[in-house]
This record gives C-alpha cells, sequence and structure tokens, in this order.
C-alpha cells in the first residue's frame, strides 16, 4: 500500500514535466513564437491548434456569477427530497420496507449523506463498506465515514488513489480515514474500481442485515447537483449478499463466487450483457417481442457493437441513448437498420447508465455504473445489477420514455457520423430535463405520446 501511494505521488510530481499533446495558440500569434514552441516542446505541425477567441474559458464561470441577467440564465434547480425520507426518522426502516430509488440531480443527494451519517451514529451498526471514486472537497461522506471508525465500527473503504486527475485528492483522503481508523484498500492489482456501492451491516432482533446503496455516479455531493445519476437503496437478502461478496474479494479475503443478482467487470460483465442481447435476437426471430433501449456516457466496445448489429438483423428494436462516443453506425440498411441512437446535452450531464431489455413480456430494467467500453469491461471493477420492484421499474422506463421524446436538446446520429437536430413543426419543445425537473418521476402522468413509445407495434409482434 505504502509504495503504490509513494509510486502515484512521484508520478504526479513527472506530469508537470509530461510530454506536451497539443499546443492551443491564439491566431494571430507571430509564428516566430509559435516555431520556439514548436521546438521546444517538440510538437509537429498537426498537434497545434490555432483558436480564434479566448483560449482558457474557465474565467466564464466567475463572468456567468457577475451578470445579473435572469433571462440569459437557467431557473436555479433545487432538488426535493423524496417524501418517504421525510416521514420517518430512521432510513433503515424506510428501506427494510421497500427499495427506494432516487434520480439526481431532480431528487437530493441529501439521502445518500444521511444514509452514511446515520450508519455512523447508529449502535446497531456493525459495519459499513464502501467504494469511493470522485469525491467532493469538503466531503461529508469523508467525515461520516472518519465518525463511524472513530466510533468504534468496523468501516472498510476503497478509495480508487488512479482517478484521473482525482489521484492527489484521494491520497488526501486516503491518509485522513486511514488516520480515523477506517481500514483502507486500494482495489485490485491493474483493475481501476469504478463501481458505486455501500454496504451496511446491522445488527437487529431477527439477525443480521445487509443495507445497500448501489449508484451510476459518484459519491460526490457537488457532482450530484450537475450530472444525472440514478442511486437504489434495497435490503433484498440477495443482493445484499452478493454485494459482501464482492467486497471480499476486493479486500482480498476470498475470491469471487457466483453472484445471484448482481453481474461485475472485468469476470462477467461482458458474458451477462452478450447472453441479454442474444436472448433478444432468440425472442425476434420466434416473432416475440424483442427491443433493447440503452442509456450511456459512450458505446465504443467492438464485440458489443457486433452483437447489437445481429440483434437488429434479427428484427430487435434497438434505441440507444448515448451521450458521448458512439463507435456504432445505425440505420444502415442490412446492418442496422432497426438502431437509432440519440446524444442529449443539456443543462445537466447525463451520466446515468441505462438498460431495458423486454424479454418478450417479462421487462428487466438495469442500472450500472459502466459504459460499454473495452476499458470498462475488461479493465476497471464495474457493477450491473437489476432493478427487481416493479413500481420502480416503471419509474425507470418513464425515465426513459421522456429520454426519447427530447426534440430540443437530442440530436440523431446519422450513418455517416454527423450528428443533427430533429425538425420542429412547432415552436414549443419537448426538454427531457425540464421535464424531468417538474415533477417527482412516480408521480408523473405522461402524456399518449410518451406513454405509446413502451407499448409493441405491429412490426414488434
Amino acid at each position: 500500500t505504502d509504495n503504490l501511494l509513494l509510486e502515484i505521488k512521484k508520478s504526479l510530481k513527472k506530469r508537470q514535466w509530461g510530454a506536451a499533446v497539443r499546443l492551443e495558440i491564439d491566431q494571430d500569434v507571430d509564428e516566430r513564437l509559435v516555431s520556439v514552441l514548436k521546438k521546444a516542446l517538440e510538437l509537429v505541425p498537426h498537434d497545434i491548434y490555432y483558436i480564434s477567441g479566448p483560449i482558457d474559458l474557465t474565467f466564464l464561470f466567475k463572468l456567468y456569477n457577475k451578470i445579473k441577467l435572469p433571462q440569459l440564465k437557467y431557473e436555479q434547480h433545487i432538488p426535493e427530497i423524496p417524501p418517504v425520507f421525510l416521514d420517518e426518522t430512521s432510513y433503515f426502516h424506510i428501506i427494510a420496507k421497500e427499495d427506494i430509488l432516487l434520480h439526481h440531480p431532480y431528487d437530493a443527494f441529501t439521502p445518500v449523506v444521511d444514509f452514511i451519517s446515520q450508519a455512523a451514529k447508529d449502535p446497531q451498526v456493525l459495519a459499513i463498506k464502501q467504494t469511493l471514486y470522485r469525491i467532493s472537497g469538503n466531503s461529508p461522506i469523508i467525515a461520516a465515514l472518519s465518525e463511524a471508525a472513530e466510533g468504534g465500527k468496523q468501516v472498510t473503504v476503497l478509495i480508487e488513489v488512479k482517478a484521473r486527475f482525482d489521484e492527489e485528492n484521494n491520497i488526501q483522503w486516503a491518509t485522513r480515514l486511514e488516520q480515523a481508523g477506517c481500514h483502507v484498500i486500494y482495489g485490485l492489482v491493474g483493475l481501476k474500481t469504478h463501481a458505486k456501492m455501500t454496504l451496511v451491516v446491522r445488527r437487529e432482533e431477527s439477525g443480521i442485515k445487509r443495507y445497500l446503496h448501489l449508484g451510476t455516479g459518484n459519491y460526490n455531493d457537488v457532482t450530484a447537483t450537475l450530472y444525472t445519476d440514478i442511486g437504489l437503496f434495497t435490503a433484498n437478502e440477495q443482493l445484499g449478499s452478493d454485494a459482501s461478496a464482492v467486497f471480499n474479494t476486493l479486500s482480498g479475503y476470498s475470491d469471487l463466487p457466483k453472484l445471484q443478482k448482481l453481474s461485475l467487470a472485468p469476470v462477467g460483465l461482458r458474458d451477462t450483457l452478450i447472453a441479454l442481447i442474444e436472448r433478444e435476437i432468440v425472442h425476434a426471430k420466434k416473432g416475440k417481442k424483442a427491443r433493447i433501449i440503452a442509456k450511456m456516457n459512450a458505446l465504443s466496445d467492438i464485440e458489443i457493437i457486433r452483437h447489437l448489429y445481429r440483434a437488429s438483423q434479427a428484427g430487435v428494436k434497438i434505441q440507444l441513448i448515448v451521450r458521448g462516443i458512439c463507435c456504432l453506425k445505425p440505420n444502415i440498411q442490412k446492418v442496422s437498420h432497426n438502431i437509432s441512437v440519440v446524444s442529449i446535452v443539456g443543462k445537466f450531464l447525463e451520466h446515468s447508465r441505462i438498460f431495458y431489455f423486454s424479454n418478450d413480456t417479462q421487462e428487466e430494467v438495469y442500472l450500472s455504473s459502466a459504459d460499454w467500453m473495452a476499458r470498462n469491461l475488461n479493465r476497471r471493477v464495474e457493477l450491473f445489477f437489476p432493478i427487481l420492484q416493479a413500481s420502480l421499474k416503471d419509474r425507470i422506463k418513464k425515465v426513459l420514455a421522456v429520454l426519447l421524446k427530447d426534440r430540443e436538446k437530442a440530436r440523431r446520429l446519422t450513418p455517416s457520423g454527423r450528428y443533427l437536430r430533429y425538425k420542429h413543426k412547432t415552436k414549443v419543445l419537448y426538454n427531457s430535463q425540464d421535464v424531468l425537473s417538474a415533477a417527482i418521476l412516480s408521480d408523473l402522468p405522461l402524456e399518449p405520446s410518451v406513454q405509446n413509445i413502451f407499448k409493441p407495434r405491429h412490426s414488434e409482434e
């Protein structure tokens, strides 16, 4: 452990002397200066980018705060705490009754922090285990974990000190947690731990009970107000048992057994995804309902793309919501004619990973920390978990339906690789983030055009 931290500290010091990968420079600068920089930095012509306008745009954040023109700004969004957490003081009593879904930033991140804070103070809690990837500058979660350890609880924290650009911060947090008495681990050799998971072990009258939080995004109270992510609270015994096994493996206490409900990269997630896609292919060939809706940040894994092409050719209807890079080409005849791809870039950064499989009529919904990229499926510890409660499946289906109806911030990907706006017949455009901001999704009545997204069409039957 000490050697790992020492090596990372050394690499951080070397970073400021690392090789230049590009030079951005004002387009009107004297070419003699460009020549000097090019030689000093050992650059070739295609490494140089001439910029028309300001180069470092970070000053705009300060400018934004000083300009008093509310009509040019987004309306302030105030996240809501779900009523279920306002009616009951003990989060453990709430979660024991039913699974709870939080959709950030529409739902507040506060319950996640409070869950860990309550666990730190609860005398019946025996242990807290958590993975941390990116953490805020003054993290209340770090404070709660430290309090729990100082109070005598067994606290295990896997902190990823190789998280890109957060290495220095994470080393500082790791040191603080160790000083508080936490058992800090750094994951498996050669793998980044990107999974988002918290396990609380509690002694109750009926015996030992596990409480779990699984998410698509980081335990970061700042970015939780800017990124869209989904978190699940559950006391499901199978999920809790799986999570315990995963932590034991990450801690080096045991090999990973066969999991009941969770899928874990890099050991089985790829196979799980391929099996789910192949199952839809089988349904399509039998004339049954076959459909995939997948939302992620990036899609570049070659094997997954090939299976999606196969599914399209078999008649599976596939709708992809991919904010960033997408190496799949949609709507190519006899290859991907049943695949559509949209990217939504709005006020909030679309960060959640959501996966829907119609499975004929036995619909399945999953959430994950992983994008469909080779790095996530092969070189990271990632989680993929099912939504088991019917009401929560319905809520996520509503989210997907709203996203797929977006015509203001969505852009559709064409076979050529270009992204195009939708043509508008009306001046009032459908903005999915505005719709999601306007209502708590469990109570959101959907207009018929949104509800119809999940109704089978004749071509699917």
